[in-house]
Protein backbone atom coordinates (compact mmCIF):
# COMPACT_ATOMS: atom_id res chain seq x y z
CA UNK A 1 0.00 0.00 0.00
CA UNK A 2 1.06 3.42 -0.76
CA UNK A 3 1.94 5.83 2.27
CA UNK A 4 -1.06 8.37 1.92
CA UNK A 5 1.10 11.40 2.67
CA UNK A 6 3.72 10.83 -0.66
CA UNK A 7 0.75 10.39 -3.28
CA UNK A 8 0.80 13.17 -5.11
CA UNK A 9 -2.45 15.54 -5.56
CA UNK A 10 -3.55 18.50 -7.59
CA UNK A 11 -5.12 21.54 -6.45
CA UNK A 12 -7.04 22.58 -9.00
CA UNK A 13 -10.13 25.42 -9.69
CA UNK A 14 -13.31 24.22 -8.22
CA UNK A 15 -16.53 23.94 -10.34
CA UNK A 16 -20.21 24.02 -9.81
CA UNK A 17 -19.88 19.96 -9.71
CA UNK A 18 -18.06 20.85 -6.33
CA UNK A 19 -20.87 22.67 -4.38
CA UNK A 20 -22.38 20.24 -2.21
CA UNK A 21 -18.58 19.39 -1.11
CA UNK A 22 -17.69 22.95 -0.71
CA UNK A 23 -20.67 23.85 1.93
CA UNK A 24 -19.68 20.24 3.77
CA UNK A 25 -16.50 21.62 4.03
CA UNK A 26 -17.67 25.55 5.21
CA UNK A 27 -20.18 23.81 7.42
CA UNK A 28 -17.29 21.39 9.41
CA UNK A 29 -14.98 25.17 9.46
CA UNK A 30 -17.81 26.90 11.56
CA UNK A 31 -17.81 23.80 13.83
CA UNK A 32 -14.67 23.65 14.70
CA UNK A 33 -14.58 27.06 15.11
CA UNK A 34 -17.27 26.36 17.33
CA UNK A 35 -18.62 29.26 20.05
CA UNK A 36 -21.83 31.29 19.81
CA UNK A 37 -20.39 33.42 16.84
CA UNK A 38 -20.23 30.45 14.52
CA UNK A 39 -22.42 28.10 16.03
CA UNK A 40 -25.25 30.00 17.39
CA UNK A 41 -28.13 28.57 19.65
CA UNK A 42 -30.94 30.24 17.75
CA UNK A 43 -28.82 29.37 14.25
CA UNK A 44 -30.91 27.16 11.41
CA UNK A 45 -29.64 25.73 8.24
CA UNK A 46 -31.00 28.78 6.07
CA UNK A 47 -27.38 29.88 5.83
CA UNK A 48 -26.86 27.02 3.86
CA UNK A 49 -29.57 27.67 1.07
CA UNK A 50 -27.45 31.17 1.10
CA UNK A 51 -23.76 29.81 0.74
CA UNK A 52 -25.23 27.40 -1.92
CA UNK A 53 -26.35 30.46 -4.21
CA UNK A 54 -23.37 32.61 -3.20
CA UNK A 55 -20.91 29.35 -4.26
CA UNK A 56 -22.19 29.43 -7.49
CA UNK A 57 -22.14 32.65 -8.43
CA UNK A 58 -18.93 33.27 -7.15
CA UNK A 59 -17.42 30.44 -9.34
CA UNK A 60 -18.10 32.84 -12.11
CA UNK A 61 -16.97 36.02 -10.88
CA UNK A 62 -13.39 37.33 -11.04
CA UNK A 63 -13.26 38.73 -8.08
CA UNK A 64 -13.19 34.96 -6.40
CA UNK A 65 -10.81 32.03 -6.35
CA UNK A 66 -12.27 28.72 -5.51
CA UNK A 67 -9.40 25.80 -5.06
CA UNK A 68 -10.13 22.52 -4.01
CA UNK A 69 -7.76 18.98 -3.39
CA UNK A 70 -9.70 15.86 -4.22
CA UNK A 71 -9.93 13.14 -1.55
CA UNK A 72 -10.53 9.32 -2.13
CA UNK A 73 -14.89 10.24 -1.34
CA UNK A 74 -15.00 14.03 -1.61
CA UNK A 75 -12.99 16.80 -1.36
CA UNK A 76 -10.12 16.60 0.96
CA UNK A 77 -9.54 20.47 1.26
CA UNK A 78 -10.27 23.93 -0.09
CA UNK A 79 -9.93 27.76 0.22
CA UNK A 80 -11.52 30.36 -0.90
CA UNK A 81 -10.11 34.04 -1.42
CA UNK A 82 -11.49 37.30 -2.60
CA UNK A 83 -10.82 40.71 -4.01
CA UNK A 84 -12.42 43.51 -2.54
CA UNK A 85 -12.25 47.55 -4.09
CA UNK A 86 -11.57 49.76 -1.67
CA UNK A 87 -10.78 53.38 -1.41
CA UNK A 88 -7.02 53.72 -2.10
CA UNK A 89 -4.39 55.34 0.86
CA UNK A 90 -1.24 55.95 1.75
CA UNK A 91 -1.19 52.02 3.55
CA UNK A 92 -3.13 50.78 0.31
CA UNK A 93 -1.77 52.18 -2.98
CA UNK A 94 -4.74 50.89 -5.10
CA UNK A 95 -7.14 49.96 -2.71
CA UNK A 96 -7.03 46.38 -3.62
CA UNK A 97 -7.49 44.33 -0.70
CA UNK A 98 -7.81 40.43 -0.81
CA UNK A 99 -9.55 38.25 1.71
CA UNK A 100 -8.51 34.44 2.39
CA UNK A 101 -12.19 33.51 3.04
CA UNK A 102 -11.35 30.29 4.86
CA UNK A 103 -9.10 26.95 4.12
CA UNK A 104 -10.52 23.97 5.32
CA UNK A 105 -9.07 20.31 5.29
CA UNK A 106 -11.06 17.40 6.22
CA UNK A 107 -9.32 16.05 9.32
CA UNK A 108 -8.45 12.55 8.29
CA UNK A 109 -6.28 14.72 5.39
CA UNK A 110 -4.56 17.03 7.40
CA UNK A 111 -0.70 17.13 7.86
CA UNK A 112 -0.26 16.70 3.84
CA UNK A 113 0.42 20.10 2.70
CA UNK A 114 -2.81 19.95 1.11
CA UNK A 115 -3.12 23.79 2.91
CA UNK A 116 0.14 24.89 2.29
CA UNK A 117 -0.91 24.58 -1.69
CA UNK A 118 -3.97 26.04 -1.58
CA UNK A 119 -2.50 29.11 0.13
CA UNK A 120 0.67 29.06 -2.17
CA UNK A 121 -2.03 29.44 -5.39
CA UNK A 122 -4.26 31.73 -3.69
CA UNK A 123 -1.47 34.12 -3.25
CA UNK A 124 -0.08 34.19 -6.52
CA UNK A 125 -3.79 34.50 -7.72
CA UNK A 126 -3.66 37.47 -5.62
CA UNK A 127 -0.24 38.98 -6.52
CA UNK A 128 -1.33 38.53 -10.15
CA UNK A 129 -4.45 40.56 -9.61
CA UNK A 130 -2.04 43.36 -7.58
CA UNK A 131 -3.93 43.73 -4.62
CA UNK A 132 -2.56 45.73 -1.71
CA UNK A 133 -2.64 43.57 0.93
CA UNK A 134 -4.52 40.10 2.00
CA UNK A 135 -6.35 40.01 5.19
CA UNK A 136 -7.64 36.71 6.81
CA UNK A 137 -8.63 35.20 10.02
CA UNK A 138 -6.82 32.09 11.20
CA UNK A 139 -7.89 29.75 14.05
CA UNK A 140 -5.46 28.41 16.46
CA UNK A 141 -4.33 25.47 14.65
CA UNK A 142 -3.68 27.80 11.19
CA UNK A 143 -1.86 30.53 12.83
CA UNK A 144 1.60 28.96 12.63
CA UNK A 145 1.06 28.32 8.59
CA UNK A 146 0.08 31.68 8.08
CA UNK A 147 2.66 33.39 9.62
CA UNK A 148 5.11 30.88 8.08
CA UNK A 149 3.63 32.34 4.82
CA UNK A 150 4.23 35.65 5.72
CA UNK A 151 1.19 36.55 7.67
CA UNK A 152 1.41 39.12 10.23
CA UNK A 153 -0.73 40.77 12.98
CA UNK A 154 -3.23 43.05 11.70
CA UNK A 155 -2.17 47.15 12.07
CA UNK A 156 -6.21 47.52 12.74
CA UNK A 157 -7.87 46.85 15.45
CA UNK A 158 -10.93 44.40 14.10
CA UNK A 159 -14.56 45.56 15.36
CA UNK A 160 -17.58 43.88 14.18
CA UNK A 161 -21.62 44.96 14.37
CA UNK A 162 -24.47 43.58 13.42
CA UNK A 163 -27.71 44.51 12.88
Amino acid sequence: MTNPVSRTYEVRQATEDDVAELMRLRAMLFVNLGGEYFNPSDGDDEWLVALERVLKEKLEDDDAHILVVDGEDGLAACGIGTIEQWFPGPHSRNGRVGHVVGVVTVPEYRRRGYSRAIMGRLLDWFRERDVARVDLFASHDGSPLYRDLGFTDHPDPALYWRP
